[in-house]
């Protein structure tokens, strides 16, 4: 006759393979034994043919649980009170989380002892676990989705002329020393979750929205599309120099691609949100999560200082020659607008970094304008303007506007805010369909 069973023992009064799930919760927490042949009351029911029994127990075991589990397991045959059970017993592994092959790394799959029962772990509670058992980064973690496919990340390798062999996702560490896909694997799977979030606004504050996207699939295909929906709204003026055209992007090229690549490589993937990109007439957000790595003051990053959150994934995007090499981004960044007005702006907070791009055309139009002698007069005869397209029309909108004032967003948006404000218009709808009305 035994005790009951507790946090450490576990009775079955016969072999069904479920017993799988005691031993996996058993090797996640602190080991245990299942005696099999033991009733609930902990009386002695007994096996008959323990040898058979003992054997459908390790190929059970071997076959549908993942990492290996057997080095923490012995299974024996013990005779009490005349009769014989089975002992299996159970060590605390040292890959945790154990889990069932068939259903993955996910609740359904993964078990955990507490008190007497053996109960699924939450998805938090399997992440925290991969961290304590194996110290790693998270991009060196495996993966809690194994079922990847890798369509983009292929294609983009072949364009780069870089091998995509089992032996190379070892070298890149897309596949760890346990033979299971890394957390680098999934972000850059067709299957990542983690998403890029763009908003497109219509001013310089957040009042009114244009558009808005978010962006799936794996990191480099979030690259690519958010920024040709940059390109899209990044728009060019020309000046002339005499009879030279000289043309000039709202915001360089260089810039917006090495802010969205420090956006996506420096970012802490462990955290759950979204990065995310605002777009404004005067400027351009962008937002990471992670903050600066621990160590690091913003100081260090003007120095030319680099420690990357995410170095394979780094070493992944060297080598498909995205980025050209550590600790650069940010030069680049500067040196774009160096011979500008206005400079990008990085700054950072608890578990945020953030990098400014001013639009340079809007800018230096509002410069040139404001610092005229004339501008009162100007801005008047141009409000005047606004007001009687409104009355021939019957309402205004601010696409009008910069047609007829060849003017950017920014300036045409002000001076129907401020004829609103003067109590000569007034808005009506939101977004796309907003408008203006004679009051």
């Amino acid at each position: 006759m035994f005790d009951f069973e507790n946090h450490d023992l576990e009775f079955k009064q016969e072999y069904t393979s479920d017993i799988r799930k005691e031993v996996i919760a058993f090797a996640n927490a602190e080991g245990g034994t299942i005696l099999i042949g033991i009733r609930k009351d902990g009386s002695v029911l007994g096996v008959v043919d323990p040898d058979s029994v003992m054997l459908q127990i390790v190929n059970s075991l071997k076959d549908s649980i993942a990492p290996d589990i057997m080095p923490f397991v012995t299974v024996k045959t013990k005779k009490t009170e005349g009769k014989f059970i089975i002992e299996v017993h159970v060590s605390t592994g040292i890959n945790r989380p154990y889990y069932l092959k068939e259903k993955g790394l996910k609740p359904s799959g993964v078990y955990i002892r507490k008190g007497s029962s053996s109960q699924p772990m939450t998805d938090e509670g399997i992440r925290e676990m991969i961290v304590q058992s194996s110290g790693k980064s998270y991009e060196a973690l495996r993966s809690l989705t194994q079922e990847l496919t890798f369509l983009t990340l292929s294609k983009e390798l072949e364009k780069k002329s870089v091998d995509f062999s089992s032996s190379k996702m070892k070298t890149l560490k897309l596949i760890g020393d346990d033979g299971l896909y890394t957390n680098l694997a999934y972000l850059v799977s067709d299957q990542c979750e983690v998403t890029i979030k763009v908003a497109l606004f219509q001013g310089a504050d957040k009042a009114v929205f244009r558009d808005r996207k978010e962006f799936f699939g794996s990191i480099l295909k979030q690259l690519e599309e958010v920024y040709e929906f940059i390109d899209l709204v990044n728009k060019t003026k020309a000046t002339f120099s005499g009879l030279d055209r000289m043309d000039k992007r709202d915001y360089p090229q260089e810039a917006v691609r090495e802010a969205l690549l420090n956006c996506i490589v420096h970012r802490d993937y462990s955290f759950s949100g979204s990065n995310i990109i605002n777009i404004y007439d005067d400027r351009i957000e962008f937002v990471s999560l992670g903050g600066l790595v621990p160590g690091l003051e913003m100081k260090s990053i003007f120095l030319g200082v680099s420690q990357s959150r995410n170095p394979n994934l780094a070493a992944l995007f060297y080598r498909m020659r995205l980025i050209e090499s550590y600790g650069t981004g940010i030069n680049k960044i500067q040196r774009a607008y160096h011979n500008e007005e206005r400079h990008p702006v990085f700054e950072t907070a608890k578990g945020v970094f953030r990098v400014t791009l001013p639009n340079r055309n809007e800018f230096s139009e509002l410069v040139i304008l404001e610092s005229s002698d004339e501008f009162e007069g100007i801005l008047e005869k141009q409000k005047n303007r606004i007001l009687e397209i409104a009355l021939k029309q019957g309402q205004v909108t601010r696409k009008d506007v910069e047609e007829l004032l060849k003017a950017g967003s920014t300036k045409a948006f002000r001076l129907l805010r401020q004829l609103c404000e003067e109590g000569k218009l007034q808005s009506v709808g939101n977004g796309k369909l907003s408008h203006y009305v004679l009051k």
